[in-house]
């Protein structure tokens, strides 16, 4: 008994020092201390001097580094090398042209939540806010959305010219090349509170102030290709798009097989040196309109006109519209949400070296070139466009719920109701708080290349069940289009934005673990680069001490992940108040636990890893919900901890909890190599899995927020146009609410008496007039319900149509004509 207190003594200090990451030393003497305290207390002097002898025997040589680096790491870097499958130039570009933030804590084990909570609070400039407030509001007001999408298939020329003139095209460029020169905040408002009104005005604005020829230009284009473009890009004089995709390489944009051929021809008259392009290229946002067209391509130069290279790599031109040659295709469709979008070809034209982003001398930097600059186009435009709609959706269905009325009772007071209700006001909460996260990232100076990828996915995902709860609640409302509805374009336009900029079965798989492995990893991109290193002794050293801190990270967090299962992550010092402390306490929890799985999995697979795609995806699952709640968690702090948000908060964290339990589940369930999995599953659940779902208590409590006015759903509607205007249904449905909420205790007088018999007329206004003459009811009781019906009326109305009327255009030409003909 005495052997194995002394036994167990010493794994419980080895496993604080693990637990606190305590440095090989600390660890050494702290356990050998244990150890012989602990044995001659419990009269056990065998067993302390064999377990002394061994840890000696393990100690020694670890800290003696010399020895450690010839015996240890050597061979260990020799084999290292040959299972380590080589990054491809176009990986390697990706790899390193993102920056890492507080993800990188998230993968770490251990967050450092203060350096979570000492990042400035995102604010909007006075400036900013005045913008917001005038011309975004101004524009929402010109907005009709079934003027756009039915009659037009276009926005209306005011609208147009009202964008251009308030400089929306310009807001990323600087105020020295007359743009706006916004923050990423602000970029992010102001596109969701165009979405809030019409997906087609929100892409259009979108594109410009995203990836694409003006951002390009910002950080690449030489000076004279800036003082020209960037100031008529501003104005709106120039309307850019950028040709990338085309049918044979979408999301895998190196493989384009777009061409241009490094070689002599004749240009104004002159002969010089220039590349003869072919390309074919679709799906183009705003190609249609565009006065320039920003291409990809990849650039050869079999001459060696301009160097040794024959094969220069992706490259990046700016071709205005009138350039010979260049060919802008009729419009694409894209489900009824018509922003201009087509093809653009061109086949053996001839254009000057001078249309080359930056110049000759960036050519072949193409796919550098738009990966710096994807992660933070990525990061804003898509994000802020779902959760611009997706506030709308709460100010519409928490209305509409509250409004609606079957079996004498509103349609948000059912349970099937509010579960959709929940989902609505949780996903939306927490698709507000990673918007702002990844927006203020990119205003902190970060190219937040993994935070990005993780903020298209979830937020165009969550948008999708938005959508499909906010028709499901409104149902007959929401199937009927015209321009009384106000849910039917927004559901038509969801997939769209699931599809573009890296479609998000490619993006979930692929993406947001792949690159977060190795680039939020705190060992292993600097493994891999250690094999870089021409020096052996330099190579052997910084490999050495990646290693050693990688196999002491890896023991950290076995014990951290298996100590805090069987505490229920109840322990430890954290950050947070008294009532979210335990909310950090669960992510420091399942951040160890993916930290774990993902050094286990990397381990044991190798460069297979990368093939499993579904063990892939559900590792960076848990990773994005650990940034996601983490936002959550920041968005609380920044707002001064409000306490009516607490049920928003609460009901998103716990969905992402279970979401992140149940994907260490999926990957400890489907791991190849059994053995491994078991003891995966010992140390991630100890105790099987005891995550659960948000409560219907608590969905309730997220439910009545919704269907209510209060601080916590203005919160959640900030940045959405709400204005009572007369094209904003939604906005006029927002001012009835607290009438409505007003009328239900008179409406209950009412309907008593009604169903008492004791109101004998017909129709609802003579019924009204019945109940105030009985004294059922008064005069302003009598007036608010009127009132409240009218108002309830026009909002649950559909429209009806002739069938010339929905018949397009051309077939309505076609016809014409057969008369004409016949006359």
């Amino acid at each position: 008994m005495s052997a194995i207190l002394v036994v167990l003594a010493a794994l419980i200090a080895s496993g604080a020092c693990a637990y606190h990451r305590t440095s090989l030393k600390t660890w050494a003497i702290a356990t050998g201390v244990t150890i012989l305290v602990v044995g001659v207390l419990a009269g056990a002097p065998v067993t302390t001097v064999v377990l002394l002898i061994l840890l000696a025997l393990v100690a020694a040589p670890l800290m003696m580094v010399d020895f450690r680096r010839k015996k240890i790491s050597a061979p260990l870097l020799s084999l290292f090398a040959k299972v380590t499958p080589k990054l491809s130039d176009t990986e390697q570009t990706a790899l390193e042209a993102g920056t890492v933030g507080f993800e990188g804590q998230l993968f770490s084990g251990k967050p450092a939540w203060s350096e979570l909570l000492r990042q400035p609070r995102p604010e909007l400039s006075v400036e900013e806010q005045a913008f917001l407030d005038g011309p975004v509001e101004e524009l929402c007001s010109m907005i009709d959305d079934w003027q756009i999408t039915h009659e037009l298939a276009d926005l209306p020329p005011n609208v147009w010219e009202f964008i251009k003139k308030n400089k929306f095209f310009g807001m990323i460029i600087p105020k020295s090349y007359g743009g706006l020169g916004f923050s990423a905040l602000a970029h992010s408002a102001v596109l969701q509170k165009l979405s809030s009104m019409s997906q087609t005005v929100a892409s259009t604005v979108a594109v410009p102030n995203s990836l694409g020829p003006g951002e390009l230009l910002m950080h690449y284009g030489s000076d004279e290709q800036k003082n020209h473009y960037l100031p008529r890009l501003a104005d709106g004089r120039e309307i850019p798009c950028f040709a990338l995709t085309g049918p044979y390489a979408g999301s895998d944009a190196t493989s384009i097989p777009d061409f241009g051929i490094v070689t002599k021809g004749v240009w104004n008259g002159e002969e010089t040196v220039g590349i003869r392009l072919t390309f074919d290229k679709r799906y183009i946002t705003l190609a249609p309109v565009a006065t320039i067209v920003g291409l990809a391509f990849r650039m050869y130069d079999p001459d060696k006109l301009l160097g040794d290279k024959e094969d220069l790599g992706i490259t990046l031109a700016l071709l205005p519209r009138e350039t010979p040659g260049l060919e802008i295709g009729r419009r694409h469709f894209p489900l009824n949400t018509p922003f201009q979008n087509g093809p653009v070809h061109g086949k053996d034209m001839f254009v000057p070296l001078s249309v080359l982003i930056g110049g000759p001398h960036m050519a072949g930097q193409g796919w550098r070139m738009l990966v710096e600059c994807l992660s933070v186009g990525r990061a804003i435009s898509l994000p802020s466009n779902a959760t611009g709609a997706s506030r709308m959706a709460v100010s519409a269905t928490g209305s509409y719920a509250r409004m609606r009325k079957q079996f004498g009772l509103a349609i948000g007071r059912f349970e099937g109701v509010e579960e959709a209700l929940a989902r609505i006001g949780g996903l939306t909460y927490a698709m507000q708080a990673l918007s702002r996260a990844t927006a203020a990232a990119v205003d902190r100076g970060e190219k937040p290349a993994v935070p990005s990828a993780i903020a298209k996915y979830h937020a165009t995902e969550w948008c999708r069940q938005i959508a499909s709860d906010a028709m499901d609640v409104h149902g007959g409302k929401g199937v009927i289009l015209g321009p009384k509805n106000y849910m039917g374009r927004g559901w038509q336009s969801v997939p769209i934005a699931i599809t573009v900029e890296g479609a998000n079965i490619m993006t979930r798989s692929l993406m947001i673990f792949g690159q977060g492995a190795i680039r939020c990893h705190p060992y292993v991109l600097k493994e891999m680069q250690a094999l870089g290193i021409a020096d052996y002794r330099e190579r052997l050293k910084t490999f050495d001490k990646a290693l050693f801190g990688h196999i002491g990270f890896g023991i950290s967090n076995a014990v951290r992940s298996f100590v805090l299962g069987i505490t229920a992550a109840k322990i430890g010092d954290t950050a947070g108040d008294a009532y979210t402390r335990r909310y950090y306490r669960k992510l420091n929890r399942y951040s160890a636990a993916l930290a774990l799985c993902a050094d286990v999995a990397m381990g044991v697979l190798g460069g297979k890893l990368k093939f499993k795609e579904k063990l892939s995806a559900r590792l960076g699952d848990v990773l994005s919900y650990l940034y996601i709640a983490s936002a959550m968690l920041k968005r609380y702090e920044d707002t001064g901890r409000p306490e009516s948000d607490r049920p928003l908060l609460a009901w998103a964290f716990h969905q992402c909890v279970w979401n992140m339990q149940m994907a260490l589940d999926g990957v400890i369930r489907n791991f190849p190599v059994r053995p491994v999995a078991w003891l995966l599953r010992a140390l991630v659940f100890p105790f099987g899995r005891r995550e659960v779902p948000p409560s219907d208590r608590l969905g309730r409590r997220v439910a009545a927020l919704i269907t209510a006015p209060s601080e916590a759903r203005d919160r959640l509607t900030t940045w959405s146009y709400t204005t009572p205007t007369a094209n904003n249904t939604v906005g006029r449905m927002n001012a009835l609410l607290p009438d409505v909420i007003a009328a239900e205790p008179v409406e209950r007088k009412f309907v008593k008496a009604l169903k008492g018999g004791q109101l004998k007329a017909h129709t609802y206004n003579e019924q009204l007039a019945e109940a105030e003459k009985m004294g059922a009811i008064n005069a302003a009781e009598r007036e608010l319900l009127q009132r409240v019906r009218d108002g309830v009326a026009e909002f649950i109305a559909v429209d009806d149509f002739d069938t010339e009327e929905l018949r397009a255009n051309v077939i309505r030409n076609a016809e014409q004509m057969k008369a004409v003909r016949a006359a």
